[in-house]
């Protein structure tokens, strides 16, 4: 019994620590709608500046500065940056602030070098306490009580000031505040630097505990957006509750089911928003629709058909002219164009938000990888083709009744969850050793041929999405898109239509899954990263969201912007992050939709 208690003591200092983050992603969100996946970086910015602090100041004084400090961080990045996107699609928001992880993460590098590195003891608090007949950490009491202490302070701050009144009517309804005369530029610098306080003071607090890394705030953040969502956007007693509830899943999930505690967490949200959208103790307000990222009807004019027809010849002709190692990054481009086309297909025409397209992409890799020793490289495609579609109709039917933020955080959840498998199911997956050894078919052994294979397979699915758009289901999506209300009373089944759509998407992300585990020969669990979500994300805009030609133009960009700067410099994450930022601001239209423009 004393050892599940010290489980449950643990568990609650791990709740106290995020809670701290959670609670000014919650306030940042509840109040801009922002959806602000830096704060992971002012996290990171607060652990390490505390760290550079503590050596002179002592550590007991470096915290509190280095979340003033982060504070001030918050501040600029508001001012310069999210100020600029906070009327933009959500899509828009998450690459813009994804961008500044990138670039963070750079800087981190560069300024205190890639390595881990260990903060000092808490000094007063470097022992240990008798607990239950077991040794407990001293300084996690301490953090047991700061999450409480936190929580009581900001609900004073939130129903005993002005302040707190502001905040409160803005997370109610914005328009109304500003029509009454209050500057909502000035609460939402206020509210984004309380928000940036709180995740540096996390961060500072966290330096005794675990070492600091660059890539820190990544993991953080999507534990704190978890949290938030299950416990109700903008509803701080909720992250409260939540984040009590994800600490001791996660304590005793280390002790129960080791090899599932990546997942528990995702799988409690996915529960969560299934059975409560709003999440435990969200409010009852209405849903934000998703707003179609484009509205292009992805009906290609006769000039556009000349580019595509050209395109294709020189993706034909490549082989010709290139080496081997020009063949592969040929084929991969194509990949990805078929990679964000399908991601085209759920958020242009089908007007969903989606953060979690690469658990398709995953699917079918891992479907191609494991179906390949008995059916080879044609029937693994097709394997990974039916998974796709199969597990996108199954997702959907539940998942598409949600709008929003809520639907990009389900299929968030379920991108998660398909990285955490993969990564945790040894004997199925081999988790991070891959699964090695996928080579195509002995008619398609050489690279010039299976990147002619690429081509032609890639080709019918983009004629496909063409014939689909201008199909009557593409014309009852787009009138489910754009007029929902309107769509039902002429006897369109809009959820149904929604789910039909999404499992064609995520059919296609699956088949560019498998087309990839063959063109790389392996697969890893990074297929099902967010990352690799984003990279479709960041194509998608790149090229420009509604377009046939936008994916290509896309993949092709962001592929060659990858492979050069990753081998020219070890800051590329830093270039990258730059042109993200610019793109999100100057051409949310897409370069394809900027070139359109008169």
């Amino acid at each position: 019994m004393s050892f599940f208690l010290i489980q449950f003591m643990e568990g609650l200092a791990s709740a106290s620590s995020l809670f701290l983050v959670a609670a000014g992603l919650s306030l940042i969100f509840g109040v801009t709608r922002i959806i602000n996946f830096a704060h992971g970086s002012l996290y990171m910015l607060g652990a390490y500046m505390a760290w550079t602090l503590s050596g002179p100041l002592g550590f007991w004084l470096a915290v509190p500065l280095a979340a003033l400090i982060t504070a001030l961080a918050g501040i600029l990045l508001e001012c310069s940056l999210l100020r600029r996107i906070y009327r933009t699609p959500e899509l828009f928001q998450l690459l813009a602030t994804f961008a500044v992880t990138l670039i963070a993460e750079d800087m981190v590098s560069l300024l205190w070098g890639p390595d881990d590195m260990l903060g000092p003891r808490a000094p007063g608090l470097k022992g240990s306490v008798d607990l239950f007949g077991h040794a407990f950490p001293a300084y996690d009491l301490f953090l047991i009580a700061v999450g409480p202490a936190v929580m009581a302070g900001l609900w004073l701050l939130l129903k005993g000031t002005r302040f707190g009144i502001l905040v409160r009517a803005a997370s109610a309804d914005r328009e109304m505040l500003a029509a009454l005369g209050v500057d909502q530029t000035r609460l939402f610098t206020a509210v984004f630097a309380l928000g940036a306080l709180l995740a540096g003071l996390g961060g500072a607090l966290e330096l005794p505990r675990a070492a600091i890394h660059p890539a820190m705030g990544t993991p953080v953040v999507v534990s704190a957006f978890v949290i938030v969502v299950v416990g109700g956007l903008g509803s701080l007693p909720g992250a409260f509750l939540a984040a009590l509830l994800i600490g001791e899943l996660s304590a005793f999930g280390v002790y129960l089911w080791p090899k599932a505690t990546l997942v528990l967490m995702f799988a409690v949200m996915a529960l969560v928003l299934a059975l409560r959208p709003r999440g435990l103790m969200g409010k009852s307000t209405p849903d934000a629709a998703d707003s179609p990222a484009g509205t292009a009807p992805m009906l290609p004019s006769p000039r556009l058909w000349a580019g595509l027809a050209l395109t294709g010849l020189f993706f034909a002709l490549v082989p010709l002219a290139g080496d081997a190692y020009a063949t592969t990054v040929a084929s991969e481009i194509l990949i990805m164009a078929l990679f964000a086309a399908s991601l085209s297909l759920v958020t242009a025409l089908g007007g969903m938000t989606c953060f979690g397209q690469a658990a398709w992409f995953g699917i079918g890799a891992y479907a191609a990888a494991l179906a390949h020793p008995a059916l080879g490289m044609e029937g693994a495609l097709l394997a990974a083709l039916l998974a796709g579609f199969l597990g996108g109709w199954c997702f959907a039917r539940p998942a598409v009744r949600h709008a929003g933020i809520t639907l990009a955080m389900l299929t968030l959840a379920l991108a998660a969850i398909i990285h955490s498998l993969a990564m945790q199911l040894y004997g199925l997956t081999g988790g991070d050793n891959g699964i090695l050894g996928i080579w195509p078919s002995d008619w398609a052994a050489s690279p010039e041929t299976f990147h002619l294979f690429v081509l032609v397979i890639v080709g019918l699915a983009f004629v496909f999405l063409w014939r689909l758009a201008a199909s009557p289901f593409g014309f009852a999506a787009r009138a489910v898109r754009d007029q929902p209300a309107r769509a039902e009373a002429i006897g369109i089944d809009s959820r149904r239509t929604r789910a039909l759509a999404f499992a064609i998407g995520a059919a296609l992300a699956a088949l560019a899954g498998g087309l990839f585990a063959y063109l790389k020969g392996s697969v890893f669990p990074d297929t099902a990263s967010i990352a690799t979500s984003v990279d479709a994300l960041v194509m998608l805009l790149l090229g420009g969201i509604g377009s046939l030609a936008g994916p290509i133009l896309g993949a092709g960009l962001h592929t060659l912007l990858k492979v050069g700067l990753s081998s020219h410099s070890d800051l590329w994450r830093m270039a990258v992050g730059a042109i993200l930022i610019l793109l999100v601001v100057g051409f949310p239209g897409g370069l394809l939709g900027r070139m359109k423009r008169p």
